[in-house]
């Protein structure tokens, strides 16, 4: 395998696990705001309409990370060569 290979499945894998790190935290995060407020909702139907909400910020985030990690695997070689090339051009031209 070589060097850029290389380099572009290392990037590829760092920037899928952030990916899912920030999805498990979102999650984490509406699991919390739900419960410390849950006693803040003047009334049941209030609650269920605020779940509701909860619910499609996560299905919808989760899905448009999905597509973006899809999308990412697609042209990895294409996206994550381009930046190699720059990252590599930066270092040089500050040498």
């Amino acid at each position: 395998m070589s060097d850029l290979t290389t380099r572009i499945e290392k990037m590829h894998r760092r920037d899928v696990t952030v990916a899912w790190a920030f999805v498990a935290g979102l999650w984490l995060a509406i699991g919390f705001v739900a419960w410390a407020t849950w006693d803040l909702a003047p009334t049941g139907s209030a609650r269920v309409v605020l779940l509701i909400g909860g619910a499609a910020v996560l299905v919808f985030n989760t899905a448009a990370i999905m597509a973006m990690l899809r999308h990412y695997r697609e042209d990895r070689d294409f996206m994550y060569g381009l930046d190699i090339k720059f990252l590599d051009a930066a270092r040089a031209a500050r040498r």
